[in-house]
């Protein structure tokens, strides 16, 4: 792989992309929420679910603290695909939480990436959008950190370390890609409405281990049909197991239901799509059975 410089006008593109993710105020439930034992505190939708459990998790790269969440489904004694999950450019949020929850009700093992440190959550786009250019610019520290949340996740004697995904949102979504780009040994990666661009990367033919589900919204303003042409022209020519699955009228974000509010507040072409959400969630439900068979 060959790692090129980052130009300023790829870096106002990328930001402006950026922007386009949700800012994480608005946590109404997600897709497949069952919402009949839901608790609510400082306007976040916390369900509770007594098969599922969760800890905190908190570990080091001697530097810096790490801290997130892992879930899985304590009914279920056997071990269990290790899913992790890389959140939006907001951090550790509530919402990504209760993604995670989702995954683990699923029967696998999720963790949360934190790819800041500290369990950092940022509430605006300058400031994420300016923590989030860092692992834009520099794969290799995004790589850094992914494998040390994955390193986590393996010491753990519920997870089936022969079996592991990872899925990520908008900015996650960039990251999951790229990690299946520098050759991370996955057995698959989903990208929910995340850029395409390969960040500087060049995917090498044979290169790339994982399955690749690209789950794409047709009307994303920030994905131009140019983009994605190249990201299937390069996915191709890296001989990768790649599907790709765009939703009519889907826009950016259209997997978080704060994603219409937050596309007024900071006037971007952003919005949530009840339709599509569900649509992609049971996609990437398909697309993990397959690749964990």
């Amino acid at each position: 792989m060959i790692v090129k410089q980052i130009s300023y006008f790829f870096s106002a593109c990328m930001f402006l992309f950026l922007i386009s993710c949700n800012d994480g105020t608005d946590k109404t439930p997600p897709a497949g929420t069952d919402a009949d034992s839901v608790a609510t505190t400082s306007g976040v939708v916390v369900r509770e679910l007594p098969h599922v459990k969760t800890e905190p998790v908190e570990y080091e790269d001697g530097i810096k603290t790490f801290t997130s969440i892992m879930a899985y489904d304590s009914a279920n004694a056997g071990r269990k695909p290790i899913v992790l999950i890389i959140p939006e450019w907001w951090g550790v949020t509530d919402y990504i939480k209760e993604r995670a929850k989702q995954i683990a009700e699923l029967g696998y093992f999720a963790l949360v990436v934190d790819m800041y440190g500290n369990g950092k959550i940022l509430d605006n786009p300058k400031d994420a959008g300016s923590e989030a250019m860092k692992y834009y610019k520099n794969p290799q520290l995004a790589q850094e950190r992914f494998d040390n949340a994955l390193a986590i996740a393996k010491s753990y004697p519920q997870a089936d370390t022969s079996k592991i995904a990872a899925i990520g949102y908008c900015f996650g979504g960039s990251m999951v890609l790229n990690m299946a780009r520098l050759g991370e040994n996955l057995k698959g990666v989903v990208s929910f409405h995340g850029g395409l661009e390969n960040n500087g990367i060049t995917a090498r033919k044979g290169s790339i281990i994982p399955s690749i589900l690209v789950l794409n919204g047709d009307a994303d303003s920030f994905v131009p049909v140019s983009t994605v042409n190249e990201f299937k022209k390069e996915m191709e020519a890296a001989n990768a197991n790649m599907q790709f699955i765009g939703y009519p009228n889907a826009k950016h974000a259209f997997t978080n239901p704060g994603a219409t509010a937050t596309g007024e507040k900071f006037k971007m072409d952003i919005k949530y799509d009840e339709a599509a959400d569900k649509a992609s969630w049971e996609e990437m439900k398909k697309f993990l059975e397959k690749v964990f068979s």
